[in-house]
């Protein structure tokens, strides 16, 4: 059974209150769902391979094996949890407020933190979102989280079940949050500071004390994230696939999507798997939206992250296949003007299909168009209306095997629809999942790095300083 959360015109789905019974391989699961209709022309599919030598690394990854960490194993009992000065006792629930800088005078910015300390030895999970400011689906997707649906006795998240510690912080950056910015009081990003130093900038003083108090004590870490200012992203998961830990993490997700990316320095995804601790990034929507779609996708996510890792009872869900990237293709204009973007993010769209248009209000009349490069997958797409020649106008996966199984998910308007968005898929081996690969390299070294950011020039200043 599904409980459905309806906020305005939103709908959220919370929670399966039963476990999901196993299925049969022969059953048929790729029925379409009805979607909104968007504006597109008429897509075509598409998939591919890793590089031999990333594909290495990623496999010697998931043949290490795993093992009971001593600091929760059984036979060393289970004691409290400790944050700063605060315990929470095993079997229990605890909100508390968490300073993220230590001061005697000036605004100390709180953060609120809820921990369920399960009953029973298990793995310290932290879940977090708005490490930029203006995010707010992760926010939403952890408020959510924590509704009487879902956290409390005899509810999914029920601490007498729980093995293990689930930290949840909804807004990490509150000073950024608060101004509706993606950056700290002094105009740095948060999320390229890590580890920090406690006698440096504000915002590396932030990242310092975060880093010493919660993460670095932390066996998991799911980072929730939308798109920054003029785009958005379907709904992903970033991952070094190269760390076992965070390969498992990342595949357990249950959604078709995997980016294989180290993360920028001083990022949190970085700097945890540096540490051998597993850290995975969701990507949904866009800076300063509520998307219903991405927030639902990605309480579905957090759910079966909990399950595979036996956090909480029952079966994990998992997708019918997963399209696992190392690189991508740019689509950009090659005019100057304001952008009308005809296919969605998520869309399917082969070579030289048009999705985009750009217009000149100084030459009425005039409309050039911009048409894909190769057939693809579309993971994030421009909505800032101003271009230029050059400006990227969407991200694009190349495809090309595993067409028939992608297209079994497309919906009648040629998007994919991911797990998670039509309710919860039937349980499945690891093994029925079919693994689609994407090969090549991020243009400029990372998936988002030809969108460019908008960084204050202070931040560049003092980089070196973090």
């Amino acid at each position: 059974m599904l409980i459905l959360l309806f906020r305005g015109p939103y709908r959220v789905l919370l929670v399966d209150t039963e476990e999901t019974p196993k299925s049969s391989k022969n059953e048929d699961v790729n029925v379409r769902v009805p979607r909104a209709k968007r504006r597109r022309h008429q897509p075509i599919k598409v998939s591919n391979q890793i590089p031999n030598s990333r594909r290495k690394e990623i496999e010697k990854a998931l043949e290490e094996p795993s093992s009971t960490p001593k600091t929760w194993a059984r036979s060393n009992g289970w004691k409290s949890h400790r944050i700063g000065r605060k315990l929470v006792k095993p079997g229990t629930i605890r909100q508390i407020e968490y300073d993220l800088m230590d001061v005697e005078i000036g605004e100390s910015w709180p953060i609120p933190i809820t921990v369920v300390h399960g009953s029973r030895p298990g793995p310290v999970v932290t879940l977090i979102g708005a490490i930029h400011g203006n995010e707010l689906v992760g926010p939403l997707a952890l408020t959510y989280l924590q509704s009487h649906a879902i956290l409390g006795p005899d509810k999914s998240i029920d601490p007498a079940t729980v093995a293990g510690t689930i930290r949840i912080i909804p807004i990490v950056n509150m000073p950024g949050y608060r101004r509706r910015i993606r950056y700290m009081t002094d105009g740095r990003d948060l999320n390229r500071f890590f580890p920090g130093k406690e006698d440096s900038n504000t915002t590396s003083r932030v990242a310092n004390r975060l880093w010493n108090d919660i993460f670095s004590n932390s066996d998991h870490i799911v980072d929730l994230h939308t798109a920054a200012l003029g785009r958005t992203n379907m709904p992903q998961i970033r991952a070094n696939l190269a760390n076992p830990s965070s390969n498992r993490v990342a595949r357990s997700f249950g959604i078709e999507v995997i980016l294989d990316s180290e993360g920028p320095k001083g990022s949190l995804r970085r700097t945890a798997d540096d540490a051998e601790i597993s850290c995975i990034t969701y990507e949904g929507g866009g800076a300063d939206e509520a998307d219903p779609e991405s927030i639902q996708i990605a309480m579905y996510g957090i759910l079966n992250v909990l399950r595979s890792l036996k956090v909480i009872p029952g079966y994990p869900s998992r997708p019918r296949f997963r399209l696992l990237a190392s690189g991508s293709v740019w689509i950009r204009s090659d005019y100057g003007g304001l952008l009308d973007v005809l296919t969605p993010a998520g869309s399917w769209v082969e070579e030289n299909e048009l999705v985009a248009t750009v217009s000149d209000p100084e030459h009425p009349g005039v409309s050039m168009e911009i048409r894909s490069p190769t057939d693809g997958l579309l993971i994030c797409t421009a909505t800032h209306p101003f271009v230029t020649t050059g400006t990227p106008i969407g991200h694009l996966l190349p495809i090309l095997k595993g067409i028939k199984t992608v297209k079994r998910r497309l919906d009648d308007e040629g998007v994919l629809v991911l797990s998670g968005a039509d309710g919860e898929p039937p349980w499945r081996e690891d093994d029925e999942i079919e693994d689609i690969s994407v090969e090549g390299e991020w243009e400029g070294g990372s998936p988002d790095a030809e969108w460019g950011e908008n960084i204050p020039a202070a931040t560049e200043e003092e980089a070196d300083e973090a």
